[in-house]
């Protein structure tokens, strides 16, 4: 039986390592000449029906934050972010960042090379980057998502997730977490675990043996 101490760590962006609703507010803002003030943080995970949002105008507005203000290099990151991933990345853990982010055709180009420099920018070390919305087929050991829609069909498929808190996903059963530093503890927890598995070496009976193995015999 093979063992491996490998961990590998499925990492979502937005809302969770990236401050999406704060980039995105201050793009409708510009968009559509709103007051700040009305555009409360987001309780429902509808597609800012509580801006006012049409799901149609709330498309239109996401393609020109992306295309127009160039919203994925400018979010700003989540506190701890960088510090904890690198942290889990020194003790061998494979971070892969998987986000669902080629929404719009035409936007491609514009997303995927935002995205790495946002994450270049901000000193994110990672070894993949899969850009895709059916998340359970990448394969990951645990993932880290604030998405009602992704956690439960992770789930579905027996995968191991962390609820990254938001008022959104309040309704859905942990383990949850709310800071970088609490996602660290979890996953190095895991990974002593993991380690704790691996065969210990094998030690000759009386001091080592330096001949060849048919001299066993």
């Amino acid at each position: 039986m093979a063992f491996d101490s490998t961990l590998v760590l499925g990492v979502d962006l937005d809302a969770v390592c990236a401050d999406y609703e704060g980039a995105f507010r201050t793009s409708v803002v510009r968009q559509m000449g709103l007051d700040p003030e009305r555009l409360l943080p987001q309780t429902r995970w509808d597609a800012y029906s509580e801006w006012g949002l049409t799901f149609e105008q709330f498309e239109e507005a996401h393609r020109r934050a992306v295309l127009e203000d160039r919203m994925f290099r400018h979010m700003d990151p989540l506190p701890g972010v960088s510090e904890a991933l690198w942290r889990l990345s020194d003790e061998g853990v494979w971070i892969r960042i998987i986000t669902h982010r080629l929404i719009f055709n035409g936007a491609h180009e514009v997303s995927a090379a935002d995205t790495a420099w946002w994450l270049d920018h901000h000193r994110i070390p990672y070894r993949d980057l899969c850009f895709i919305g059916d998340k359970p087929h990448v394969g990951a050991d645990v993932y880290i998502d604030d998405s009602p829609t992704n956690i439960a069909s992770l789930r579905a498929t027996g995968r191991t997730v962390l609820v990254f808190d938001q008022s959104y996903n309040r309704d859905i059963a942990g383990p949850r977490v709310s800071a970088w530093s609490e996602i660290t503890a979890y996953v190095l927890g895991l990974l002593e675990g993991r380690r704790r598995q691996l065969p210990l070496p094998l030690e000759q009976p009386g001091g080592e043996f330096e001949g060849r193995p048919e001299d066993l015999s």
